[in-house]
């Protein structure tokens, strides 16, 4: 009803236009006392084919707008489908349109190329940018002792270099995914001995047991999560320790709760979720709800020059890819509990 009432809006002018005339040769019928039958047939037929033309228009402007809103709604859409133009104008609107549409296209292939440039520079220095840090970690551990906080500062950068890789490998993880059932309990293992230098110099306790649990995900793309969940830790702890534990939420006759029971196994886990706890500084109660945007770093982040807002970033959205689910609490001055939820059902379809 509102599109047939824009066309007339649009038409009024001519529906006036058309009617000035009966009007006039009516008054003139009946100022001039002439038979009125034949006038009653004109103004008839007038109306009968001003409106039929009416109608005729606006199924015109009906699928004119129709086609206007598919192509607003689909931008790379085939505009060689809408209908042949009807005038000059419909001619050269259709002509800047499909100029516009061919610009559009244009841009989006240059910055896709430069994208893709810059993602093949930037992959290829990540992988280049290796070498010199290998043979400097060679040279360096000739005396450990004496090259220790030389060490500590090439393990930051060896890090951030894999920070960048999988910055650029997000981008299309579907090539280099690999789900199977693998060990939790291994890939916490194998970021643990990779942290375990920053351990020892902040001297920081780690409280951690075994965990018998499986899990279906990508051990590479899940053990970096895990890796900058420890790294952000580490970074922001200066006293106390981290706790890496264990939660299984049971399905009970009665509503469902989350309670910590360890490693202990049970025949009604619905789902289980790995706690990443430690006592640092904390996250204050207004960045929470922005900590995986990306570059954002927060009040706590900002004072820290050394935080880049990516890595929550990264690992949210590789947690999203791999179907799992990542969540965080905390408390400003006491600490941060990062949570890493997976699925049973998904142990038993594989």
């Amino acid at each position: 009803m509102k599109l047939f009432l824009d066309y007339i809006s649009k038409i009024k002018f001519y529906i006036i236009l058309q009617l000035f005339p009966v009007m006039l040769a009516e008054i003139i019928f009946f100022l001039y006392q002439l038979p009125i039958e034949p006038m009653v047939y004109v103004t008839v037929f007038w109306l009968i084919t001003g409106i039929c033309a009416c109608l005729n228009g606006f199924y015109r402007y009906r699928k004119k707008v129709e086609q206007l809103e598919l192509i607003a709604a689909a931008p790379d859409i085939n505009l060689s489908q809408m209908d042949s133009p009807v005038g000059q104008d419909e001619r050269f609107q259709q002509e800047i349109m499909q100029q516009l549409n061919q610009m559009r296209i244009d841009v989006e292939n240059a910055s896709q190329k430069a994208s893709e440039d810059m993602t093949d520079y930037y992959t290829m220095w990540a992988h280049q940018i290796k070498t010199p840090i290998f043979a400097l970690r060679l040279l360096l551990q000739e005396s450990p002792e004496e090259n220790k906080e030389k060490l500590s500062e090439l393990f930051k950068i060896e890090q951030y270099v894999e920070m960048v890789l999988g910055y650029l490998r997000t981008e299309d993880m579907s090539s280099d995914l690999k789900l199977s059932r693998c060990s939790l309990d291994r890939i916490i293992r194998d970021q643990i001995h990779k942290y375990a230098g920053i351990f020892v110099s902040k001297k920081l306790t780690l409280t951690y047991e075994s965990i018998s649990q499986d899990v279906l995900t990508d051990e590479k793309w899940l053990g970096f999560v895990i890796g900058q969940i420890l790294s952000n830790a580490l970074k922001y702890t200066r006293t106390g320790g981290i706790r890496i534990y264990l939660e299984k939420k049971l399905s009970l006759d009665t509503d469902d709760v989350s309670i910590s029971i360890g490693n202990d196994d049970c025949n009604k886990v619905e789902n289980f979720t790995l706690v990443i706890e430690d006592t640092g500084i904390g996250i204050r109660a207004e960045d929470i709800p922005r900590i995986f945007e990306k570059g954002y770093t927060g009040v706590n982040g900002r004072d820290d020059n050394r935080a880049t807002g990516i890595g929550l970033y990264l690992s949210n959205k590789i947690m999203r890819k791999l179907g799992h689910r990542l969540y965080i609490t905390s408390t400003e001055g006491k600490g941060t509990k990062v949570f890493l939820e997976f699925s049973v059902e998904d142990l038993s379809m594989y």
